[in-house]
């Protein structure tokens, strides 16, 4: 399987920034949905962000509504979630994954027992965020 690779994270204080990166090498993004998904440790897999193919469709788990910001440059093959207003709750290994059907974000893209629709996960990038 061919590997997105997730960059950009680090650590920051609350109420900080960091934008995430997607990169996916050898092949285009432009034909299928992506997603941003989350894991803190001891947790489940979170969806947070559901970008369509061609990035004018996007969806956000409720609890960064307002704060995240997903968007893709199709041309650079690079999906970006854009953070803002971190909270220590963010604090998780985020993976971005390319979906393997769609190419739309339903509103129930994001569901724990949609993540088998997903592929390419890439290694994740580790963000913290201290109080």
């Amino acid at each position: 399987q061919v590997q997105l690779a997730e960059s950009g994270g680090g650590l920051v204080q609350a109420g900080g920034s960091l934008r995430l990166s997607c990169a996916a090498p050898g092949f285009t993004l432009d034909y299928y949905a992506f997603a941003w998904f989350r894991q803190a440790p001891g947790k489940e897999r979170e969806g947070v962000s559901c970008i369509s193919s061609s990035g004018s469709e996007t969806l956000y788990a409720d609890s960064v509504k307002g704060r995240f910001t997903v968007s893709r440059d199709n041309a650079k093959n690079t999906v970006y979630l854009q953070m803002s207003s971190l909270k220590p709750e963010d604090s998780a290994v985020y993976y971005c994954a390319r979906n393997l059907m769609r190419t739309r974000c339903p509103d129930y893209a994001l569901g724990f027992d949609r993540q088998h629709e997903y592929g390419h996960w890439g290694q994740g990038t580790q963000v913290t965020v201290s109080s």
